[in-house]
């Protein structure tokens, strides 16, 4: 919808109250807020973007349907969403290839397994980022994208990329064992992002997190699938073993350490 406003060279509000859609609370705008519509809103929505309602909701599937012809409320309302419901900035090489370069910006909820676009060396980390990452500079972030693809194929591949980015996340925030190679990968996207420092009140650290952290979360993923039952590995063969794929010479022995805790409560 902000794309058409573009168009016509009207705001927001100046087109939903000229396509009749009344706007019944507050004020928003992507990607801290989204735009609820009523189904008779998204009817008029359709005939304003000149696209079938059936094919224009097959793009946005949160377009509601409806099959009764009386309800005919044109409404809109904006919803604040939680930062975790926040969508990011497509990559812009690909979006401007998809809207056969009408435009360069596309909001999107990537799954994690989509954090790069290896083709085009951009990523969009966090949805506070004003635009895209380039990552051509850190090369290891592609090869990762593909080592995620494979990891995706075994059956629980889900489970331990959320618990291995539950671990990574916890050492990246408390300095542990791989703060050197963290802050080299850190170093490298702020060299060629400078506006990772401009981005409101959060950090290059915070808001490029998940990206510098992503290599060792897919490759703890891919060990806590392959492990060895706990009746041929005890705790410390799994450490020696994990960190022996994280390229460490070992983990530290803390026994409040997060992958610890999980491979000698949790795993079964």
């Amino acid at each position: 919808m902000q794309r058409l406003a573009d168009t016509y060279q009207l705001t927001l509000p100046q087109l939903l109250d000229g396509s009749g859609i009344t706007t019944l609370t507050g004020h928003g705008t992507p990607p801290t807020a989204e735009l609820i519509l009523t189904p008779g809103a998204a009817r008029r929505f359709a005939v304003l973007a000149r696209t079938p309602l059936p094919q224009l909701t097959c793009a946005l599937p949160h377009l509601p349907l409806s099959d009764t012809a009386h309800d005919t409320e044109a409404a809109a309302n904006w919803k604040r969403l939680d930062a975790g419901q926040q969508p990011v900035r497509a990559c812009t090489l690909c979006t401007r290839h998809r809207s056969q370069n009408a435009t360069d910006t596309a909001w999107i909820h990537p799954p994690p397994h989509q954090l790069v676009c290896p083709r085009h060396h951009q990523a969009a980390p966090d949805p506070r980022l004003t635009s895209t990452v380039r990552t051509r500079d850190v090369p290891e972030l592609a090869a990762t994208h593909h080592a995620h693809q494979r990891l995706l194929r075994h059956p629980r591949a889900v489970t331990a990329w959320i618990t291995a980015r539950a671990i990574t996340t916890r050492w990246y925030d408390h300095q542990q064992h791989l703060t050197h190679r963290w802050h080299t990968r850190l170093n490298q996207l702020r060299a060629t992002n400078p506006h990772m420092t401009t981005t409101g009140s959060a950090s290059p650290a915070l808001l490029a997190r998940d990206l510098i952290t992503y290599p060792e979360t897919v490759t703890l993923a891919r060990a806590l699938t392959t492990l060895p039952s706990r009746r041929h590995h005890d705790t410390d063969d799994s450490l020696a073993l994990i960190a022996h794929q994280l390229g460490l010479p070992r983990l530290a022995g803390n026994a409040n350490d997060p992958l610890r805790v999980f491979l000698t409560h949790t795993r079964h």
